[in-house]
């Protein structure tokens, strides 16, 4: 079975994630919002580092319920510094509360997380065709216009390839190369 390049065929986690969630169509606000804070906890570090570490980040987070992280106090953010669970970065894990703060204002001036992500590319993913590796970008135009709008409403650790890299993961593009076998599927999903 063909695979993009970055799910090594040896590593299960890897390859259960491109396999199950990469490129797949999100829509629930929860898991777009969770998306959007590992996105900017992997700043600078693997993917890989930031799914094994998936699941602590979901306990330390709430299971990323947007109004419960939006009112994390700075003892519980202070506290998460010494877990060796998730990015002891104080400015990623300050980040999340400042996020979810953010991403209520979007939730009421827009409906929701989804209708505010998916209102940029007008509720249809984006199917690329890309045939090598290196023809798949870090960042576009539309991740950039993305990326400020959401620092314009108070967000952080969104810059343009954090945005690329989360509309990559919630299905807002589908960047399966053309011969991986999820690239057909995820245009139907």
């Amino acid at each position: 079975m063909k695979r993009c390049h970055w799910a090594a065929a040896g590593d299960a986690l890897m390859c259960d994630y491109h396999d199950h969630e990469w490129g797949v169509p999100l829509h629930d606000d929860r898991a777009l919002f969770e998306f959007l804070c590992l996105e900017g906890a992997q700043a600078g570090l693997s993917w890989r580092t930031i799914l094994a570490k998936r699941e602590r980040y979901r306990e330390v987070f709430h299971g990323f319920e947007i109004a419960r992280v939006a009112a994390m106090k700075d003892r519980e953010l202070e506290k998460l510094l010494a877990d060796p669970g998730i990015v002891r970065n104080r400015l990623k894990v300050g980040s999340a509360r400042d996020n979810a703060t953010a991403a209520l204002k979007v939730i009421d001036a827009c409906g929701s997380l989804d209708a505010y992500f998916w209102s940029f590319v007008d509720g249809r993913p984006i199917v690329n065709r890309w045939r090598e590796p290196q023809d798949v970008p870090a960042f576009t135009p539309l991740s950039d216009r993305i990326s400020k709008d959401l620092k314009k409403r108070g967000f952080r650790f969104v810059g343009s390839t954090i945005c690329y890299a989360f509309m990559q993961a919630t299905g807002m593009v589908n960047d399966h190369l053309t011969g991986c076998f999820r690239h057909r599927q995820c245009v139907g999903d």
